[in-house]
């Protein structure tokens, strides 16, 4: 009864949400407040459902209910507990039900904090969120049902799919469906403003905290989902420019663009049409993510390859609402006034400079990702878009990108008189250093790698400039969010150039008591043992690597599952203050030999500490922005409790 549970919970859920969009929206246009009061009530059921759905289901999993259909392609009796949590969400049913239980979740959200709103903007923004909604339940329900039941219940299950059998899979996709899903509300605001015609300082200071919170838990995701395919696929690479990876980066840029903007809008009322548009690009882009992941056009560990039936539906889904948007955006753009004018060298200029340069990127990544894919769909043709051309093409506009974020936060608004160029001196003297001590270490390396390390030096210095001659206790939390986000992107930059310039790999076929040299270390294979786990057997070498006095034991696997038959690497990793020893064993030769892969990677760590900053700085921002939301809406009732006392 549990599954029927929650398959009535789910159609429950799904009436719900077309109530929410249908009364509010009809109550904002006749403005009849008792009808707009349905959509926080409904917004709150509709998540009370969902989450009963969801629970649903993952009672089937925990108790290993194999009658059900999706528990028995995924599960397993003799898997760990916590895979079996996991394996909810590790499947394409189960991850649609986690992402519409996101989204019902933001949608309360705004229903229980989103009391500072105009009744009218806050109805029409859960209304539209609910039409998102809808039309998710009814996919889940139409071709993706998760309670489906099996007529006569198999004695065990298939298994999750090994490589998804992690603790990174706890983490990694709630994380980026709290982003994916998160720009929805971003949308439904832009939505709902364009619907009233009314957008000004006051909506972007609204909408400024929802956009920070997916921002940030997408910023969080792609960083552990990089660390996840990094540790856990046995290839010694942190980002592999895969179409499932860049779709999660392009409502990253997407969402990293309308911050900015909507900061410009907030203080002086400008950009009012490009942050509209923005914040529709945002959610496309996680659309657009969603039909690559789901559709089968992609084989990738990272997606679902199911049938294409699915697939179009959810193109349908994307035409018809990313399509209205921009039919209405096209109808009510014109006719947005932005605010004061501002001079060429201006903060905002700045901000409008790395708007332009993240929405080229954004192309680029685009353009790489769809183009092999259109090529195949009409000719047939096989095209692969690799790593050359992204990192070729957007990997310097990236590098100037991060000049940049260190100058714009040092200009004034409207018009900059102060020599800003003077502030820079010390960052500009640290990059040229860095400049100079790889030319003399490292003369070999390439161009990318040098210039990485260059201006990420020159960054981390340049951001901490904002907090130069004042007391930096006395700051606001959204500057010290800035300058932590910004330090982040310097550590995270300098990591990625130390990984690129200075990793060194050896691969061999080695025999007991054999040793093998990689970077500063001496790596002695001591031979494999058989181990096994739950569901699971596998064959475990012994490698003791020493540097100077220091010995280190690592111990990598090459695991074996037998439902269905597929075998794994489990790297073993030794972190230092100054890199990684990553190590994988691999097949035997027949004879004694088995393939060993060794890297040094230094520094590769920055990359996830820079991921990480980057996170820490947008919590710090989104709480200073709060507070100072909270302050300004006291204000605001304690003046209308005098004048009308």
């Amino acid at each position: 009864m549990i599954a029927e549970f929650g398959h009535y919970a789910l159609v429950l859920a799904l009436a719900l949400a077309l109530i929410q969009a249908t009364v509010p929206l009809w109550g904002a246009r006749t403005h009849d407040l008792t009808l707009m009061g349905v959509a926080g009530s409904t917004a709150l059921a509709q998540f009370a459902f969902a989450a009963a759905s969801f629970a649903a289901l993952t009672a089937a999993y925990v108790g290993s209910d194999f009658s059900v259909l999706n528990v028995f392609q995924n599960s397993h009796s003799a898997m760990p507990l916590i895979y079996k949590f996991t394996s909810v969400w590790g499947n394409h049913e189960g991850s649609m039900l986690l992402w519409v239980l996101i989204l019902s979740i933001f949608g309360a959200l705004v229903a229980l904090f989103g009391g500072n709103l105009p009744d009218t903007l806050r109805a029409n923004v859960l209304a539209v969120q609910a039409w998102i909604a809808s039309a998710f339940y009814l996919f889940i329900l139409i071709t993706s049902n998760p309670f489906l039941r099996i007529a006569q219940a198999p004695a065990e299950g298939r298994d999750l799919n090994p490589i998804l059998q992690d603790i990174g899979l706890a983490v990694h996709p709630p994380l980026l469906y709290l982003g994916y899903v998160g720009f929805s509300i971003s949308f439904s605001f832009a939505i709902a403003a364009l619907i009233d015609g009314k957008i000004d300082a006051a909506w972007a200071r609204w909408v400024r905290p929802w956009t920070l919170v997916a921002w940030m838990f997408l910023t969080l995701g792609i960083a552990m989902g990089s660390y996840w395919a990094y540790y856990e696929l046995g290839w010694g690479g942190w980002w592999f420019w895969d179409p499932v990876e860049n779709a999660s980066l392009m409502p990253w840029l997407a969402a990293t663009a309308l911050l900015h903007s909507i900061n410009v809008l907030a203080a002086r009322g400008a950009l009012k049409a490009w942050t509209m548009m923005l914040a529709v690009i945002a959610f496309s882009m996680s659309m657009v993510g969603t039909f690559l992941v789901r559709s089968g056009v992609l084989t990738s560990v990272h997606a679902f390859a199911i049938d294409p039936e699915r697939g179009t539906f959810l193109l349908g889904l994307l035409a018809v609402y990313v399509g209205a948007a921009f039919a209405l955006f096209a109808v009510r753009g014109a006719t947005l006034k932005d605010g004061a004018p501002f001079e060429l060298v201006s903060r905002e200029t700045g901000l409008v400079i790395n708007n332009l340069l993240l929405s080229v990127i954004l192309g680029i990544v685009f353009l790489g990702t769809l183009y092999p894919l259109l090529v195949e769909a009409v000719s047939g043709e096989k095209l692969s878009v690799g790593a050359p051309y992204f990192n070729s093409v957007a990997g310097p506009l990236a590098l100037l990108l991060a000049v940049l974020v260190g100058v714009g936060p040092l200009l004034a608004w409207r018009r900059e008189r102060r020599p800003v160029l003077k502030q820079l001196t010390v960052p500009a003297l640290l990059g040229a250093t860095a400049l100079a001590i790889s030319l003399i270490v490292a003369p070999r390396i390439g161009i990318l790698p040098r210039l990485g390390l260059t201006v990420a030096a020159y960054l981390a210095a340049a951001a901490i400039v904002p907090l130069t001659g004042r007391n930096p206790l006395r700051a606001p939390l959204a500057t010290w969010g800035m300058v932590v986000a910004h330090v982040g992107i310097a550590v995270g930059l300098a990591g990625m150039a130390a990984n690129a310039a200075f990793t060194q790999e050896t691969l061999s076929v080695t025999k007991p008591g054999e040793r093998l040299a990689v970077g500063p270390w001496l790596v002695e294979f001591s031979g494999v043992t058989p181990t096994a786990g739950k569901n699971w057997t596998a064959v475990e070498g012994k490698l003791l690597a020493t540097r100077g006095q220091g010995l280190v034991t690592l111990k990598p696997q090459t695991r074996y599952f037998t439902d269905p038959p597929t075998a794994t690497n489990e790297a073993a990793i030794a972190t230092f203050w100054n890199g990684q020893l990553y190590t994988v064993v691999g097949k035997s030769d027949g004879e004694d030999g088995w393939q060993l892969r060794l890297w040094w990677k230094p520094f590769v760590t920055l990359i996830w500490l820079g991921g990480a900053l980057v996170g820490l700085g947008g919590t710090l921002a989104l709480i200073g922005h709060l507070w100072r939301l909270r302050r300004r809406n006291g204000a605001a009732a304690e003046w209308h409790r005098e004048r009308y006392a």
